[in-house]
């Protein structure tokens, strides 16, 4: 199990692939909220529109916090496709 306490504010999350999927803004219960401006809306392979509000990734995701990344068990295109959206 991964030390949530590990995870802090502008943390790169990445995929289990290597590629950018956001930036950490803070943990918020059993997920990470992704910053706004950087949540995951380039990554080649993902549909639909992510821009311009937040994102949340489940914690369940999270494989490893290594140095100033966190590693989803995910690869990046994955992730996004299962991001919680900000209501």
């Amino acid at each position: 199990m991964t030390d949530v306490s590990a995870i802090k504010e502008h943390m790169e999350v990445i995929g289990a692939d290597g590629v950018h999927v956001g930036t950490v803004d803070h943990v918020e219960g059993e997920r990470i909220k992704l910053t706004k401006k950087d949540s995951g809306a380039e990554i080649e392979g993902a549909e639909g529109s992510h821009a311009g509000h937040h994102h949340y990734i489940s914690l369940g995701l999270v494989a490893g916090v290594e140095g100033d990344q966190v590693r989803l068990s995910a690869n990046a295109d994955v992730a996004v496709e299962i991001f919680e959206e900000e209501a």
